[in-house]
């Protein structure tokens, strides 16, 4: 038996160690030299805006936001809602100044993308796709967990976009753990030595999937130790032995998606009730019976409930639940018609989000009614957790996971922010985990997360309150019906700022919506199809 063991956990371990070669050597074309974008300027004044400022302080306004360079120097109250500003009363724009009329706008911080993967080949998704995808929704940075195109790739990204060079997010870049091992990682000298090498390489963090538990408190110990952080998904190979509560205790410090959560919180058994025919390598299989765990959890209320929420708030954990990335298994249709895959969805990632064997997430054998229904239930009893963890100063963030199940890059971390708004946080507390909380889990807070003088200029400029809609927030805005008794489109992301420099949200979503009209040309396809339909 003992025998049977050991061979098992070296051929998972070994599985994992071929797909992290695989990811490491699949590149992506990088994004090309930047001619988006008007800055950085000496001085930038964005004028009788209303802030919010993502502290989870209520708005407030009219405010003029002094930029010089790449930071910002000064937040003016200059008047009263509804009232004429004096201008008298504003900041003066220096000789070679430039100035934004914000009136009836909205400033925030930029969006931090906690779980954003740059594309991938098998979805045929080049960089400049994806990144300017990520700016016209706002978003400013992202964590890359995994470095599917390779650490070396990513580094090179990161540090053009950290120069101006190309138009993208700043990027945080955390290896997938064993990532270009000569050998899979079985020993705890093994893992030390790869996090050491890891560390020396110039990675922000690690993203484990698992490991034995041996090698995962090694290497969560030496990361530690050295300063980096870290994520991880519990994957259902090792999470029997090895759950969240073991790897916050040992150092990870944060989790994605939600695995290794409820395990954690098994009380009437020790491992999943999995179907005796049960075959992780079947995805159906893997999701279907993923949707029916959380009730095989503690009870919301319960004392092993309240033990873990405790134990993981006594660590300062953070929890990054990506719900948007399993919300078409709720709804496949919702999800699978979401109006904007037409304009912005390559037809090679529409054909990799359709019903395939292979292809990750892409698992709709026979999907119906009784899936979607046990994962409604799956997520009323997460996002209880989720809420009350937030309840009780648990810090949540935001992360997307798109490219995957019919979640396409930018709209789906947007939808990420409405289902925190449905997990029970105020639109305050929704855009403070998408900013505030973010930079606090980068380890970067003092450069980045909020509105605040001495900081970066990462803003976003949107012509409605976010606060009364969140679907503002989506390039595509929302349907509104307007005084004259017009139906119109309100909101979309007017302007991205990053590093001082303006880019012009609208013109970004032109160049994704050109590259996907480019793609269907090439493709001989004037329109996507729905699956099964000839």
């Amino acid at each position: 038996m003992r025998h049977t063991s050991v061979l098992y956990s070296f051929l998972a371990m070994f599985l994992v160690f071929q797909t992290l070669c695989m990811m490491s050597m699949a590149q992506i074309k990088k994004a090309p030299d930047r001619t988006e974008g008007e800055g950085p300027y000496t001085q930038l004044i964005f004028r009788g805006a209303t802030l919010i400022n993502g502290t989870g302080a209520p708005a407030v306004g009219p405010v003029d936001i002094i930029v010089e360079g790449n930071k910002i120097v000064a937040i003016r109250n200059v008047g009263y809602p509804g009232v004429e500003i004096k201008e008298s009363s504003r900041p003066k724009l220096k000789t070679g100044g430039k100035e934004i009329d914000c009136s009836g706008m909205y400033i925030m911080p930029g969006l931090i993308d906690m779980h954003g993967h740059i594309g991938g080949t098998e979805q045929g998704t080049p960089a400049e796709y994806v990144f300017k995808l990520w700016m016209a929704h706002g978003i400013t940075t992202v964590r890359d967990p995994s470095c599917g195109n390779g650490l070396d790739w990513v580094l090179d990204q990161k540090q053009k976009s950290a120069n101006s060079n190309i138009t993208a997010p700043r990027l945080f870049a955390y290896t997938a753990f064993g990532m270009n091992a000569k050998q899979p990682l079985t020993t705890a000298e093994q893992a030390v030595e790869w996090v050491r090498e890891n560390a020396k390489n110039g990675a922000d963090g690690i993203k484990f999937f698992g490991a034995s538990p041996t090698v995962m408190d090694a290497a969560l110990r030496e990361n530690k130790k050295l300063g980096l952080r870290s994520c991880c998904h519990h994957s259902q190979m090792d999470v029997a032995r090895w759950n969240v509560i073991n790897s916050a205790e040992a150092g990870l410090t944060s989790m994605e998606h939600w695995y290794g959560l409820p395990e954690a919180l098994l009380e009437k058994s020790t491992i999943q009730d999995y179907p005796l025919s049960y075959n992780y390598a079947n995805e159906q299989h893997r999701f279907e019976e993923a949707g029916k765990l959380w009730k095989q959890a503690a009870k919301q209320g319960s004392e092993k409930w309240n033990i873990v929420m405790k134990q993981l708030l006594d660590l300062d954990f953070t929890l990054d639940p990506t719900f948007n990335i399993y919300d078409a298994n709720r709804d496949l249709q919702r999800a699978r018609r979401a109006e904007w895959h037409e304009d912005y969805t390559l037809p090679s990632l529409w054909k990799y989000y359709e019903p395939n064997r292979v292809s990750h997430g892409s698992y709709w054998f026979n999907w119906g009614t009784e899936q979607e229904v046990a994962w409604k239930e799956n997520y009323r009893i997460w996002m209880s957790f989720i809420n009350e963890y937030k309840n009780k100063g648990g810090r949540v963030t935001t992360g997307s996971d798109n490219g995957f199940i019919y979640q396409t890059y930018g709209f789906g971390y947007i939808r990420e922010l409405e289902l925190l708004r449905e997990a029970g946080f105020h639109p305050l507390e929704v855009i403070r985990s998408a900013t505030l909380y973010g930079a606090q889990a980068l380890g970067v807070e003092k450069e980045l997360g909020t509105v605040e003088v001495g900081k970066l200029a990462d803003l976003v400029v949107i012509d409605a309150n976010p606060l009364e809609n969140l679907q503002y927030l989506y390039g595509t805005g929302a349907v509104y019906l307007n005084e004259k008794n017009e139906v119109v489109r309100k909101g979309g992301v007017k302007y991205t700022i990053k590093d001082g420099i303006v880019y012009d949200a609208k013109k970004l979503l032109a160049d994704v919506k050109k590259i996907v009209d480019d793609s269907k040309r090439e493709a001989g396809i004037k329109n996507l199809k729905q699956p099964g339909i000839k």
